[in-house]
């Protein structure tokens, strides 16, 4: 059977995530009796956007997950650097924080001398599964979910802007340029000089339907055969807190009010589209409830053949339990709290305790 890993965009969030994966690492290491087991010795197939790239691509480089998370650990409030005082008109009117320490940082990881001075390209062997990053190119207006598939039709190495020929780092900087966060990322394909921001804002912020439909869609040129028995696909997400708010009026709800909540309310509802279908077009093992009135789908009877089995692992927090959270002025809802680590980590592992079970993984 083969194994597709997605995961979820969510900045700082990406730590919940890793509890899980730890999780996860740990009891397929109990089960296999190999202790040295990382994840890209078991799954085929790696997707993830913005902090999830970077979680995926370091599996796929076949990173053990608790350096993973030693990662985000030790470097978050670098990769959170707010610009100087002294450059007031780019703290304001730009971005909060400098792209330069997560661009050091990601350089050095994805090199092939593994110190950053021979940048590996998407090409690189050093991959170990196949590899989806999803990006939004903002020159073209478009989503970009781009592989190493050396079958892809732009990863053509005839064609001289050819995915492959772009350094891995500057790909997964691509899809964490958060508008608002971080300044995009500038790559240049075949002359041409292309600007990219987020991969959240695409519909791929949950990028598990786009990696089950690279797998299997004949247009991608992976070409799996699809199958509730031949494919398994986990997703993972960041924790959803969903804007509840009771206690406001509509008359309180003016411009100021509402701008800084509808990419956040766009970008969640289009995630839990995602996972809607891919319940809908899967054989659902595990999920919360999507919502109250068509529960959680593991078990129904659905129309059609299924294309694969699903896993969905998340923590949600709605209705009353999320106005509750945003209005004690918790940090678990915000993408850049460096300082929520720890009760990220709880959450997570508490959740993964709970939740997590081997017949998911195998």
């Amino acid at each position: 059977m083969k194994k597709i890993l997605a995961l979820d965009g969510g900045g700082i969030r990406g730590v919940f995530s890793l509890e899980i994966l730890i999780r996860m690492q740990q009891m397929l290491r109990e089960h296999t009796g190999n202790p040295a087991l990382v994840l890209s010795d078991h799954f085929d197939f790696f997707a993830g956007t913005s902090t999830g790239a970077i979680i995926a691509t370091c599996l796929s480089w076949g990173m053990d997950v608790e350096k993973v998370m030693g990662l985000y650990v030790e470097n978050g409030m670098k990769m959170f650097q707010r610009f100087p005082w002294y450059r007031p008109f780019k703290r304001m009117f730009v971005a909060r924080y400098q792209a330069q320490p997560i661009s050091d940082m990601l350089q050095r990881i994805f090199s092939e001398d593994g110190e950053g001075k021979v940048p590996a390209l998407l090409s690189t062997k050093l991959l170990k599964t196949l590899l989806l990053i999803v990006l939004r190119n903002q020159t073209t207006g478009s989503a970009w979910p781009v592989t190493n598939n050396p079958n892809a039709m732009y990863n053509d190495t005839k064609l001289d802007d050819c995915n492959l020929n772009v350094p891995l780092w500057k790909v997964v900087r691509a899809s964490t340029a958060a508008p608002v966060y971080f300044d995009p990322e500038e790559i240049t394909l075949g002359g041409n000089l292309h600007i990219f921001v987020d991969g959240a804002l695409t519909p791929y912020n949950n990028p598990a339907l786009i990696a089950a439909l690279t797998a299997t869609l004949p247009s991608y040129n992976v070409n799996w055969e699809p199958g509730a028995e031949k494919i398994r696909l986990i997703s993972i997400g960041t924790i959803r807190v969903s804007s509840a708010a009771f206690k406001t009026k509509a008359k309180e709800m003016w411009l100021g009010y509402q701008l800084p909540r509808i990419p956040a309310a766009l970008v969640q509802g289009i995630a839990v589209e995602q996972d809607y279908l891919c319940r809908c077009l899967g054989e659902c093992l595990f999920g919360e409830a999507i919502d109250s009135e068509i529960g959680n789908l593991v078990g129904m009877t659905l129309p059609g053949p299924r294309w694969f089995s699903y896993v969905r692992y998340n923590r949600s927090y709605l209705g009353k339990e999320a106005e509750k959270l945003l209005s004690d002025g918790s940090l678990l809802a915000k993408l850049d709290a460096v300082s929520a680590i720890p009760i990220l980590r709880e959450v997570g592992r508490e959740y993964a305790a709970q939740n997590v079970k081997l017949e998911h993984l195998i």
